[in-house]
């Protein structure tokens, strides 16, 4: 990226501020960078062992498999599930915070005894599964706001720092050589009306 500049003391003072802007926010910006690693670090690593805990529990209740024959299709479902907006480095993610469901009544004398805790371990399974979900999503949205998180750092710190400090100096060179040239011109003039002076003495 090619920096626009002037040889002028404006577009120098703009660049200065530019400059400092970018130097005050690398670190910032690096902080935010490590700061979402580690929490999509977090997200994947719930989403996994909330994973394992669901195959954990399935494979728990595989000694009721005969008794889920049983059991009357559509009885629970997911009605709803309720999602909060919690900031986590600085980005807005998802977070579980209930899973409405819906139970059609059923008689309790005439149903097997086990059908009442069959909709709790039901819920439980249901949570388990939506909640690793809602952690996916979670990681995912903070994997995408660390790349450009880190794609910032990169076009601050490769990119653009470099090109501004290297502007500056093209800039300071050419006014300190307009400079010189200003100085050498008036020591030219200065030496012609000496002579001058001289010649006009004799």
């Amino acid at each position: 990226m090619a920096i626009k500049f002037q040889f002028n003391k404006t577009s120098l003072n703009n660049l200065n501020k530019q400059l400092k802007i970018r130097t005050r926010a690398l670190p910032t910006l690096k902080n935010k960078e490590s700061a979402l690693r580690a929490e999509v670090k977090k997200a994947k690593d719930k989403s996994v062992a909330l994973t394992k805990e669901l195959e954990q529990a399935l494979k728990t209740y595989e000694y009721m498999a005969r008794l889920w024959n049983e059991f009357e299709p559509g009885l629970i479902k997911v009605e709803d599930v309720i999602l909060e907006t919690v900031k986590v480095a600085g980005v807005k993610t998802p977070e579980l915070k209930e899973v409405v469901y819906s139970v059609k009544p059923f008689d309790k004398f005439s149903k097997p005894m086990w059908y009442g805790e069959g909709v709790a371990i039901l819920q439980n399974l249901a949570k388990l599964g939506i909640e690793s979900q809602v952690y996916v999503e979670r990681s995912r949205i903070l994997d995408f706001n660390r790349k450009k998180t880190t794609q910032k750092v990169n076009l601050y710190e490769k990119v653009q720092i470099p090109g501004y400090l290297d502007a500056i100096r093209k800039i300071k060179r050419f006014m300190e050589d307009e400079e010189n040239l200003s100085k050498a011109s008036q020591k030219i003039v200065k030496t012609r009306h000496a002579i001058e002076e001289e010649e006009v003495e004799i």
